[in-house]
């Protein structure tokens, strides 16, 4: 029996990790909307965006999971974070707005640099039929 790759691991496993995260926000905005449209609502931003907001952390975060679409899927949540952090953590007088801030610009750079090392992974597969 082949043993496991630690590289193929630790991106198993930092992928899920990250799915994880959008996967239970997006179910906790599914089951429980209301402090999210109300957040929504102080920012300005339209309630009828929350089904999409639900869709794509609970569809793209799937997505990361399993590596499907990884680079569409790691693309449209890096968008949706930094998005996030300018519409909502603007605010850099209070130190935790300031964190959040950071925070939702760092968990982008990881999913552009998962969407980039998929698509790179992408270009390097050789179709069989030109492998001589």
């Amino acid at each position: 029996m082949k043993a496991a790759n630690p590289l193929s691991i630790a991106i198993i496993v930092g992928r899920a990790l990250v799915a994880l995260l959008f996967i239970l926000a997006g179910l906790a905005k599914a089951l429980g909307p209301q402090p999210f449209l109300e957040h929504m609502a102080a920012f300005g931003v339209p309630s009828v965006l929350l089904p999409a907001v639900i869709v794509l952390e609970i569809g793209a975060g799937i997505a990361v999971l399993i590596g499907w679409r990884l680079r569409e899927a790691a693309g449209a949540l890096a968008g949706f974070c930094l998005l996030a952090a300018v519409i909502f953590h603007h605010d850099f007088a209070n130190k935790a707005e300031r964190t959040l801030f950071f925070k939702d610009l760092a968990i982008a750079g990881g999913l552009l640099a998962m969407a980039a090392a998929a698509e790179a992974g992408r270009r390097r597969v050789v179709p069989a039929a030109s492998r001589t």
